[in-house]
């Protein structure tokens, strides 16, 4: 069918980051991985927690993330916290590594997901929160979470 977007499923997606800093802009890349991560990645085997993606050589990298070693796999199991390799063309590239080098801004993986078949990885540009932007945002959120609940 033409013009139908295909099915996106989320598989995970970095919680920690959207508390820890300001989100300025998305971006999507695909991610290179093994066909054991792939499966693992399926079954819901990994973690964003720590990650974060670099520019190495002329390209962006994926560092810190962990994708469980698929439990029905042999002896050609991956190693769980190697550096991937995110796709991005050179325009986008150049632009989100421009955007990166600015003082206090990092680029942190948001979330990991299927669109159809393909494996793709949401990259956000950041800014490290601070202490009392942290509580601002505590605030609000369980602000909202009463009025939903019909208090106050």
């Amino acid at each position: 069918m033409a013009g139908e977007s295909p099915s996106i499923k989320t598989v995970i997606s970095n919680r920690k980051a959207r508390f820890e800093y300001e989100i300025l802009d998305r971006v999507e890349a695909g991610i290179v991985l093994l066909g054991t991560e792939v499966k693992s990645v399926r079954a819901g085997h990994v973690s964003l927690q720590e990650s974060y993606a670099e520019e190495r050589g002329g390209e962006l990298w994926l560092l810190g993330c962990t994708i469980q070693p698929y439990e029905h796999g042999n002896i050609n199991n991956h190693e769980p916290t190697r550096p991937r390799k995110l796709l991005l063309k050179r325009k986008e590239l150049d632009k989100l590594v421009a955007r990166a080098a600015e003082k206090g801004l990092t680029l942190v993986p948001l979330s990991i997901y299927f669109k159809g078949s393909t494996l793709k990885i949401e990259i956000g540009i950041a800014r490290g929160k601070k202490l009392y932007d942290k509580r601002e945002t505590t605030k609000a959120r369980d602000s909202d979470r009463r009025l939903r609940r019909g208090e106050e």
